[in-house]
């Protein structure tokens, strides 16, 4: 039998041959007898050489170290490709644009006898001439098979279970079963009572899913999606799209439309709201009419979904360069008042010129993004809320822990993200200290140059001083002075007691250490009590210059080269 795609007979003789007659049958072997022959003969499958994290307890054990197998044993990537031409015509997607771990994957599978096909996001892609940022397999094994053939396999998921397969260099390809729409197969079955069933779903006609672990075929899949564009399957081996969903047309008229019913689907799962609004912007296509007016029915759902869910998807859309498309998308939804409350206060509080400028910041992030500047979800979040950390009172005094403070509402969300959205809390902190930092690197508040530069945060928070001067233009001459190493001349915050005249300030007299001039023993009694008022004030001043540049300082360049946090937002005196 010839084996599929033209892979070399003895690279894959092992699960695609039939022995010849009086040798024994082959049979899957166990995990560590297959080592023990591996190491025999000098080198491993690579797809079973690499090693997977933190592997489950019920695992086989943990394999040996990746080493490179030798030439004669490496498979080139072309004996992975199907043949150009399977059924008299070329295949619908160019084969050299195909992930070839991708192609390993699928080539394994369909040898153990199993449908498999890419699905989703990256025929979609492909179809639009985009590079895909991922390959995914839709396939009819179940996860416990598919861990059963690749023991680079780890399973993750509990509503949804998945296979990640590993590769090196961090690479991942997700591998999912067939699955049915739960709500269709409920609708499918016959009810015991039908006045009773009927009573039933128009009192609680609730659509929202909680389970989704219902295996199907290939056809349930592709109808159980969201999107037509996403219901595209593409099968490597006959070099032609699947289209159960009529995804070709909506693709080539450049339209995101729901799978069935749009109301159904959005209240099924109200994420989808984000995943339209993402495609929409990423891939530059409009929401069909109704499928727009049911994101708008359903906006109200989004606080039954999952608050991490709702995070992770709000940070794929500034993670992915169209933060300022999607966010315009988002407030004409009207759904920032439950996923940005404070962008939308601000919204409320300055009309259209705190949209510009909001906007703004998003456009000179979404730039640098594109760029592919390597920016964390810190700084991604910091960008975004400098416009309403500028906008709000400048806040001095410190919270009850001590540290200094940024706007309420971005205490309350920052907070709100950590308790609830599982937002890690170094990230809140970091985003909180950048946004206080901003102060500092502006002018508006001074500090010791030297220890500020030391500071851990000092790169990030000259990374978002950027993104603010590149949207607002303020501050360029600033920006260049921090750049080249220089002291910024420091320059009063707008509201400050800095910013009032010099004759209208009230000198803040320190306190003598050693008790006051006029009441040390020894001081004349009859003497005048000018020269005495003269020389305590001189004596405050010089106490005050050396008490704030001596021991202030040397408190606080100790705790900037300790990395303190709490030292980034301290004012120098």
């Amino acid at each position: 039998m010839r084996p599929p795609w033209g892979v070399n007979r003895e690279m894959t003789r092992d699960f695609t041959e039939t022995p010849p007659a009086g040798e024994p049958t082959l049979q899957p072997a166990p995990d560590d007898a297959r080592e023990a022959d591996a190491s025999e003969s000098g080198s491993l499958d690579p797809l079973e050489a690499l090693p997977v994290p933190e592997p489950e307890e019920d695992v086989s054990p943990p394999m040996p170290a990746f080493t490179a197998p030798p030439p004669e044993d490496t498979l080139p990537d072309t004996d992975f490709l199907p043949a150009p031409e399977v059924s008299g015509e070329p295949a619908e997607i160019d084969p050299d644009k195909l992930d070839p771990d991708a192609l390993k994957v699928i080539h394994r599978l369909h040898s153990h006898g199993h449908q498999v096909y890419l699905v989703g996001g990256c025929v979609r892609d492909l179809l639009l001439e985009r590079t895909p940022k991922d390959f995914d397999i839709a396939t009819s094994a179940h996860p416990g098979e598919v861990r059963a053939i690749f023991r680079n396999c780890r399973l993750i998921g509990r509503r949804f279970r998945l296979a990640h397969i590993y590769f090196k260099g961090g690479k991942i390809i997700e591998v999912s079963t067939f699955r049915a729409n739960p709500t269709e197969l409920e609708a499918a079955q016959p009810d015991s009572g039908e006045e009773e069933g009927g009573e039933a779903e128009e009192q609680n006609p609730d659509l929202l899913i909680t389970h989704d672990n219902v295996f199907g075929t290939a056809e349930q899949d592709a109808r159980r999606r969201d999107f037509t564009i996403n219901g595209l399957f593409y099968d490597v081996a006959e070099g032609r799209v699947i289209d159960y969903v009529r995804g070709r047309r909506d693709l080539d008229e450049r339209y995101i439309r729901t799978i069935g019913d749009p109301e159904v689907r959005m209240r099924e799962d109200p994420v989808r709201i984000l995943r339209a609004v993402r495609f929409a912007s990423k891939l530059g296509l409009d929401i069909e009419s109704r499928t727009y007016a049911a994101m708008e029915g359903a906006v109200e759902d989004l606080t039954r979904c999952a608050p991490a869910r709702l995070l992770e998807e709000t940070f794929r859309l500034i993670r992915g360069s169209v933060a300022a498309p999607s966010l315009r998308l988002l407030a004409a939804l009207d759904a920032l008042k439950i996923l940005l409350p404070p962008v939308a206060a601000y919204f409320r509080e300055h009309g259209r010129r705190g949209e510009k400028t909001f906007y703004a910041f998003a456009e000179a992030l979404d730039r640098r993004v594109a760029a592919g500047e390597p920016l964390d979800d810190a700084i991604l979040l910091a960008a975004l809320l400098v416009p309403i950390a500028q906008a709000a009172p400048v806040v001095e005094s410190l919270d009850a822990a001590g540290r200094p403070s940024v706007a309420q509402a971005i205490e309350d969300l920052l907070a709100e993200f950590v308790q609830t959205a599982r937002l890690p809390r170094r990230i809140a902190e970091r985003c909180r200290l950048l946004l206080i930092a901003q102060r500092t690197l502006s002018g508006e508040r001074r500090k010791k140059t030297g220890a500020f530069r030391r500071h851990p945060l000092f790169a990030d928070a000259l990374v978002v001083f950027e993104i603010s001067v590149e949207a607002t233009g303020r501050y360029r001459d600033v920006l260049e002075a921090w750049k080249r190493g220089d002291v910024p001349a420091a320059r009063p915050a707008e509201g400050s007691a800095a910013s009032e005249p010099e004759g209208s300030r009230k000198r803040r007299r320190r306190r003598r250490r050693g008790g006051g001039g006029r009441n040390k023993p020894g001081a004349a009694e009859g003497a005048s009590p000018a020269p005495v008022e003269a020389s305590e004030s001189q004596e405050e001043d010089s106490s005050d210059e050396s008490d704030s540049d001596e021991s202030d300082s040397d408190e606080r360049d100790e705790s900037f080269e300790s990395g303190s946090d709490a030292s980034l937002g301290s004012d120098e005196g």
